[in-house]
């Protein structure tokens, strides 16, 4: 059944999966990439038939289990962002090499800007280490389709292919006709059981298997020429070229093709859109998309140069795309300008917003074609004043935890427990890591002071302790994060009985990216009928010195328990547990909430300094300024009212 919806473009890869016949999808919740597979996820719910899908411990753990499905002949999808490929990378590379039997797309979403945090890692240089093939749709139309294609083209190829999005295209949003129906394949299983294909057992096997991976990679090329994924978009004469036009079709002359005298606009997936949005400005220009960007097409880069005497390449992140373009036009010796990163006109960091794209096109269009300026291109250019984009230092996002988040209450007892021993912040060292923790580093806690990748929290702590730091030496790791990396650097604190205090913040949801489940989530809210795995059975297995659980909102009792660890020795772990109040909530209303009595309060402003919590403001009462408390955003955490020595805050029913 086919419907006209208004979808993201990680919706759209999610239907497109469907349509292609998906047998099994699994990732790891990652911004910008999560709801791809959340939609799949709600989908696979609701439906019969449905895929099956799955939210895995971590993103090597779901290559794994889409590799093996694709290996035994079933389509496949695996889902990460940037930061999580480089956790699935040892799979990656080995699959590549063995190939695939069923189709196999690994979706990686890229983050230019850092939007969502971590570094601006380019997947596309991700896909040159492991001679992967790259699509990279424009729209959510086109992800929807590249999404289809992306299936066909693994099969036919026997190859992996990379599925790349960036956040802009991600989370945009378009209406158009799409198929809403799981479209099942109905394959059975099998395996072909060949140690010379999906071993690695010998340096024979793993020579042909590289070579078979470039000839694959070539086959990939013929395909895309038959897709047209990469082509000539905007003419430069007034109007859209079409499926199936070359740049030679277009402006030719009895000699060949004409020679744009403004220049040629080369841009990758979702840019490419946003230079069609400028093109009325620029009639002149010519405007070539590239959606198919790895294995480089250099027929396609031909057809640009023999049309151009200057070219503009538009990608985000690394020149990727620019320095095989410049290799190909010095050995073709071609002799005109390409303008891009690498000769400073355009940034390696950040997003590209419709400035620096002006900026491009400006260069572009300035630029002389046969002793004459780029005629009515350069004065529209001319004309164009966009406002300027302030610098990032200059852009702030303050960011702490949600009202009534149990973190909130970790880091509270952990500040109190640090004055109450007198060891003090200032002499402590507390290492973070991915998530929701990491926020602890922000005011008023100011409790957290590294962050590298998932689990390194605990393995930094291991070296800050072996380096000769005094103890003690905190680690701090979400309950999700411990299960995707902690668990490997803890078996390691303990065998060689190094000195820490480990504190799990255990919220059972992986909530940063948007309250996805975890190993830990609670059974009743598990998918499919799975089961919940406890994180303290795993800590005590494992033989820690000493294991304590605390409820973060009983703040003396949780002081008490961080006060006794902080001062013990060996490997200590205390797992902060209380549920992720948002979730919590959306399932049942808080029964009562906090308001502060105006002729109590002294506006000593505790609660504010000690919580930070959004839930509070500063009012007036006559001239007198007053704490008060917001109640469209209270929880009833009682955070707050531990933290006031006049009384001055106490419950209210809230449903009065």
């Amino acid at each position: 059944m086919s419907a006209k919806l208004r979808i993201s473009g990680n919706s759209a890869v999610a239907y497109g999966a469907l349509s292609a016949g998906v047998a099994v999808a699994a990732g790891y919740p990652g911004t910008p990439s999560s709801e791809a597979l959340t939609e799949l996820l709600r989908y696979s719910e609701s439906s019969d038939p449905a895929p099956y899908v799955e939210w895995s411990t971590n993103e090597k753990v779901a290559l794994e289990v889409a590799v093996g499905a694709a290996w035994a002949g079933q389509r496949a999808m695996a889902t990460m962002k940037m930061s999580g490929a480089n956790v699935a990378l040892d799979t990656l590379i080995s699959a590549a090499y063995s190939g695939t039997i069923g189709g196999l797309v690994v979706y990686i979403a890229d983050d230019p800007g850092a939007e969502a945090g971590m570094p601006e890692q380019d997947t596309r240089l991700t896909a040159l280490f492991t001679t992967l093939p790259v699509l990279e749709p424009s729209n959510p139309r086109q992800a929807y389709r590249l999404t289809q294609l992306a299936f066909d083209i693994s099969e036919q190829i026997q190859l992996p292919v990379i599925l790349r999005s960036v956040t802009t295209l991600a989370h945009a949003v378009e209406s158009f006709e799409i198929d809403t129906e799981y479209r099942p394949l109905n394959r059975e299983a099998s395996f072909q059981r060949d140690i010379t294909r999906f071993t690695k057992a010998g340096a024979r096997i793993c020579l042909d298997q590289h070579q078979s991976l470039l000839e694959r990679n070539s086959i990939a090329l013929e395909l895309y020429r038959q897709h047209q994924l990469n082509r000539l978009i905007y003419s430069g004469t007034g109007g859209r070229s079409f499926p199936g036009e070359t740049f030679s079709d277009i402006g030719s002359s009895g000699n060949g093709a004409a020679i744009s005298p403004a220049g040629t606009v080369l841009a990758s997936g979702v840019l490419s859109q946003s230079v069609l949005e400028l093109h009325e400005r620029f009639p002149e220009l010519k405007i070539a998309g590239m959606e198919a960007v790895l294995p480089v097409d250099e027929e396609f880069f031909k057809q640009i140069l023999d049309t151009s005497s200057t070219v503009l390449v538009l990608e985000e992140l690394e020149p990727v795309i620019e320095r095989h373009l410049r290799s190909f036009a010095q050995r073709s010796g071609w002799t005109g300008r390409i303008i891009g990163k690498e000769d400073g006109t355009l940034p390696r960091v950040g997003r590209y917003t419709r400035d620096l794209i002006l900026l491009g096109i400006t260069r572009l269009v300035g630029e002389k074609a046969d002793g004459k300026p780029a005629g009515q291109a350069l004065e529209a250019a001319a004309s164009l004043s966009p406002a300027p984009v302030p610098p990032p230092d200059t852009i702030k996002h303050p960011i702490t935890f949600c009202e009534g988040c149990p973190h909130r209450g970790t880091y509270m007892a952990l500040n109190h427990a640090l004055r109450k021993t007198g060891l003090g912040q200032k002499k402590t060292v507390v290492t973070g890591d991915i998530g929701c923790t990491i926020l602890g580093m922000n005011p008023p806690f100011h409790s957290c002071w590294t962050e590298i990748s998932m689990g390194s929290s605990i393995g930094t702590a291991q070296g800050f302790s072996r380096g000769g730091i005094r103890k003690p030496v905190v680690a701090t790791i979400g309950d999700s994060t411990f299960f995707h990396g902690g668990i490997p650097q803890l078996i390691n604190a303990v065998q060689h009985r190094t000195d820490l205090l480990l504190i799990i913040l255990d919220n059972g949801w992986t909530s940063m990216t948007g309250f996805q489940v975890n190993p830990g989530t609670a059974s009743e809210h598990q998918q499919g009928g799975a089961r919940r795995v406890e994180i303290e059975k795993i800590v005590d297995a494992m033989g820690v010195d000493m294991l304590q659980i605390m409820n973060p909102f009983r703040q003396d009792k949780a002081v008490e328990i961080l006060s006794e660890a902080l001062t013990s020795e060996g490997v200590r772990v205390v797992i902060s547990k209380a549920e992720c109040a948002l979730t919590r909530l959306r399932r049942e209303p808080a029964k009562f909430k906090y308001v502060i009595d105006p002729e109590k309060c002294t506006f000593c402003r505790a609660c504010i300094l000690q919580t930070g919590c959004p839930a509070l403001f500063v009012d007036e009462k006559g001239e007198k300024p007053v704490t008060a408390i917001d109640w469209n955003s209270c929880t009833g955490c009682a955070l707050c009212y531990s933290t006031c020595r006049f009384d001055a805050i106490s419950p209210k029913g809230a449903n009065k």
